[in-house]
């Protein structure tokens, strides 16, 4: 059997972050690490979008940033700027590249390609079984996410934030390069939480997504469907279809951190980092695996590292809303951007807002569902 000081299943986002963390601190050069993922990323499989300020970490990474943003809804409009914020977009591919290539100049860190079958405590130590071999590991930080016991559980509702997307190239400029549409509600909401959502790289290409807040996934026509109407809608016509993409991220609740032990721990969508109200992830994970890895200089027990804050409790209760009333997401969304400085409700989305402005911006939302809500989880 072989044996690592540290095993990480999954070479995701989260997993390859965290081995990026390890690989940079000399604290961990002693530390032999295995990254246990079944395929070779390689390619443009994902799209990460997240706000901070100018002059981030992985910046060199940035494929396009923005300082300004539109927001829409049925009866109202707003252009903003992110200031202090930039709007940032990282493709895959660039990111899975420089990510591998840092882990190969590390004689302590080895990439396996092979898929994981089995994750389990054994007495002081983690036994990690995929198609080929059996691993053990005195830590484990797993990032494959199981949805089992997330479907199988009533006391969390489990929205899903689903989407689909084209990269396209148009005949003649369309596109202001400048500004990229965060929420644009003005379409058919049909009973759920649907916007569309824009990249535009340049005056004539662009990203197009069409993304759902809901609890069922649709057919991959009526995506499609939803994307030439809206792109009809704005007098594109004529357009390359360069690239598709598609996803489905949970938004929920749910206590995964119950399911770590002293020496296995959950990351990335496995663990919960995904923000439960809007389903960003990548920036919260950026954030996660600067703290796990200072965690670990200092205390030997995995279980201890989350915990609930209040920004849980706020998460929680528009996932209630959205889970009764899921067509309440347009109405919730275009009061907290129409009443309030859209920098304070991105500051506030990254939970980092003082109480104070918590309540500020909570009172300029719809009162009485969240009210509702609330009343329910008390009693």
């Amino acid at each position: 059997m072989i044996h690592a000081d540290y095993i990480i299943t999954g070479g995701g986002a989260s997993g390859l972050l965290l081995a990026h963390r390890f690989a940079s601190d000399p604290f961990f050069a002693e530390k032999s690490i295995l990254i246990i993922e079944k395929e070779e990323k390689n390619s443009n499989d994902r799209t990460w979008c997240f706000w901070e300020a100018p002059n981030g970490e992985f910046d060199f990474l940035v494929h396009k940033k923005w300082d300004e943003g539109i927001f829409s809804s049925e009866n109202f409009k707003k252009a903003f700027s992110f200031l202090p914020y930039q709007y940032k977009m990282i493709r895959s591919a660039h990111f899975y590249s420089y990510i591998h290539q840092e882990l190969k100049t590390k004689n302590n860190i080895t990439l396996l390609k092979e898929s994981v079958i089995d994750i389990r405590n054994q007495q002081q130590k983690v036994i990690v079984k995929t198609n080929n071999n059996t691993y053990s590991c005195h830590k484990c930080f797993n990032s494959i996410l199981n949805t089992e016991p997330v479907l199988n559980q009533k006391k969390y509702p489990v929205i899903q934030q689903h989407f689909s997307g084209w990269f396209i190239k148009t005949d003649k400029e369309c596109f202001d390069e400048d500004k990229m549409t965060f929420m644009d509600f003005n379409i058919p909401q049909k009973g759920n939480t649907r916007f569309m959502y824009v990249l535009p790289f340049n005056k004539t290409e662009a990203l197009v997504e069409y993304t759902l807040f809901s609890e069922h996934l649709l057919p991959e026509k009526t995506y499609e469907e939803a994307i030439k109407k809206y792109l009809e809608r704005e007098g594109i016509k004529n357009y390359l279809i360069t690239e598709k993409e598609k996803g489905s991220i949970p938004m929920t609740s749910y206590e995964f951190w119950k399911n770590n032990s002293k020496n296995i721990i959950n990351i990335g969508t496995a663990g919960g980092w995904a923000k439960a109200s809007t389903g960003y992830t990548f920036s919260n994970t950026l954030h996660k695996t600067s703290q796990l890895t200072e965690f670990l200089k200092t205390e030997n027990d995995l279980s201890k590292f989350s915990r609930k804050n209040r920004y849980w409790y706020y998460d929680l209760l528009l996932l209630d809303i959205l889970h009764k009333t899921n067509a309440a997401g347009s109405t919730i969304f275009s009061s907290l951007f129409k009443k309030n400085d859209p920098a304070e409700i991105l500051k506030f989305l990254d939970e980092k807002t003082s109480l104070y402005n918590d309540f500020k911006i909570m009172l300029k939302a719809p009162v009485k569902p969240f009210l509702n809500a609330l009343l329910k989880r008390l009693f």
